[in-house]
């Protein structure tokens, strides 16, 4: 095998089409363009553009419930690589291991607003969990391994509604 040698393989690369070289090469005078207008010139930003008309997405009702605003920013942790750190002795079993030993030891990189612990992957050793959430096939193979889990309870702020006037 020598550099010299080196090709790429059969229909990898394909040659671009040279667009406005006259009308006998398909592409010519309006390359593929079409007419005039907007979306002949650079710059196109259509998307959802009904030519005056009221768009789909405005006629249609506003339906159904976002709980984004509400919801738990977790970082998610499986159970096979909460072994893996285990198996590499980066974790002290001795006592219950919670979020900050969790990032101090590597497993996870920040905490966000808590970890929750999802069952992929195999677990075999005994631990004592503090975590924020634990899946249910989670809490039964680190139970059945001999460890327990104890979750955080979070405190969530109250939402201020304004006052009425009576």
């Amino acid at each position: 095998m020598k550099l010299n040698a080196l090709k790429p393989n059969a229909g990898a690369k394909k040659k671009r089409m040279r667009v406005g070289r006259g009308i006998g090469s398909g592409k010519g005078k309006t390359s593929g363009r079409g007419g005039k207008g907007q979306t002949a010139r650079t710059g196109v930003a259509i998307g959802g553009f009904e030519g005056g008309q009221t768009p789909l997405y405005r006629r249609l009702p506003k339906s159904g419930f976002n709980n984004t605003a509400f919801a738990a920013d977790l970082v998610e942790l499986t159970l096979g690589r909460l072994q893996t750190a285990l198996d590499a002795k980066k974790i002290d079993t001795k006592g219950t291991v919670d979020e900050d030993a969790l990032v101090k030891a590597g497993v996870i990189r920040r905490k966000r607003e808590g970890v929750k612990i999802i069952g992929a992957g195999a677990f075999k050793s005994k631990i004592a969990l503090r975590v924020s959430k634990i899946s249910a096939g989670a809490r039964a193979a680190i139970e059945k391994a001999g460890g327990s889990v104890e979750l955080i309870e979070r405190v969530v702020a109250p939402v201020k509604r304004p006052q009425r006037n009576k």
